[in-house]
């Protein structure tokens, strides 16, 4: 699947930033492509959709972080049993960073999941999940543990 059939957005992460009262990160992706290969890839092979404990959410920099300079990367969404990638798109690490930056202070602040994500394909929501791990990847595939979301107490 094409990564530009995707268009992610946003809402609940300024928060964060401007200390107001803390509300749970959306990412909201909408898939414009041909629906039936991204339904077959959110589905198992029972064909019912996957759970969130089914599948990961990374994102992978595609050069190194360079301050002043916006950075590519590539926000992935793996189905955990298989390891095939379930979706992929395009992003600024500033953009995903400081999204799991809000998702971390909003597990420090109301000790919940980090943050939710909803796919949809044309606008129909296909599957929502909560989820308190984002993992977070350089250009050369090394695990930037300071900079993903982890739960406490897991170790990786």
């Amino acid at each position: 699947m094409r990564r530009d059939y995707f268009e992610l957005d946003v809402t609940n992460v300024d928060w964060a930033a401007e200390g107001a009262e803390p509300a749970q990160p959306l990412v909201e992706i909408d898939f414009s492509g041909p629906g039936e290969n991204l339904r077959e890839r959110l589905s198992d092979t029972d064909g019912e959709l996957l759970a969130g404990e089914d599948v990961d959410v990374a994102f992978r920099l595609q050069e190194e972080l360079d301050a002043g300079e916006p950075v590519p990367g590539v926000v992935a969404v793996t189905n955990r049993v298989t390891g095939e990638y379930v979706l992929e798109l395009n992003e600024q690490a500033e953009d995903v960073l400081a999204f799991i930056e809000a998702a971390r202070a909003y597990t420090e602040a109301k000790e919940a999941d980090g943050y939710r994500v909803i796919v949809s394909i044309d606008g129909e929501e296909m599957v929502e999940y909560e989820k308190d791990t984002f993992l977070v990847y350089d250009a050369d595939g090394e695990f930037l543990r300071e900079r993903s979301l982890i739960p406490p107490g897991v170790e990786l």
